[in-house]
């Protein structure tokens, strides 16, 4: 999970929801709506962090509408999300569609959000805050064998390439701050890395062992 910075939100939203009795369901400009959370999000899942497009992610409340309706049109808590596994059996989802409309603690637009969050080696998400380990695991979902796969692929590849890089074999601490730099920067094409927090992770723990 990585922390995601709220920009302005489309005109046409703003302009809806002071109409009277503005309800979700019948504000149309929902592709201008995808268009500016996947751009502030560096087009990566709010939960998982893998690569989402326009055409195929998903408006996610953050606030479930069924238990918060008052929210519904408020900006801060609509995100974008990944099709989680949608139409597969319940215990192969994830992100919104394993949420559906469970609340949860631990959120996207809060900054300290990537502190509670942890990676290990192997892949796996975890945190040691029990209550948002949970919500990790059997709320989100986010250690289905595909996501820890695609993660632990990540940060191998990262490793590989680093170490290629840096044939010295020691990472000084300029070269760690670069790559972590590199790594929490948007693309040219405006985009972040996919699982790019577990290999933030695995070099900020390198770095701590300068201080």
């Amino acid at each position: 999970m990585k922390y995601i910075k709220k920009f302005n939100e489309p005109t046409s939203l703003t302009q809806f929801r002071a109409l009277p009795g503005a309800y979700y369901d019948d504000y149309r400009e929902k592709d201008e709506l995808r268009q500016a959370l996947i751009k502030e999000q560096g087009y990566i899942c709010c939960y998982c962090m893998q690569r989402i497009k326009p055409e195929t992610m998903h408006i996610e409340h953050w606030k479930p509408r069924s238990l918060y309706p008052g929210v519904q049109l408020d900006y801060k808590n609509l995100l974008a999300v990944c099709s989680g596994n949608e139409g597969k059996p319940k215990h192969l989802q994830h992100c919104d569609k394993r949420k559906g409309d469970k609340e949860i603690t631990i959120n996207p637009t809060h900054p300290n959000c990537e502190i509670h969050v942890r990676f290990r080696s192997n892949g796996e998400v975890y945190s040691e805050d029990e209550t948002i380990d949970l919500e990790l695991n059997a709320v989100l979902n986010l250690n289905i064998q595909t996501l820890v796969i695609n993660r632990k692929n990540v940060l191998d590849f990262a490793i590989r390439k680093l170490t290629a890089e840096n044939r010295e074999g020691t990472w000084s601490k300029a070269f760690l701050q670069k790559e972590i730099r590199k790594w929490e920067s948007l693309g040219t094409e405006g985009k972040y890395e996919p699982y790019c927090r577990i290999v933030i992770f695995f070099l900020e723990k390198k770095l701590a062992k300068y201080a």
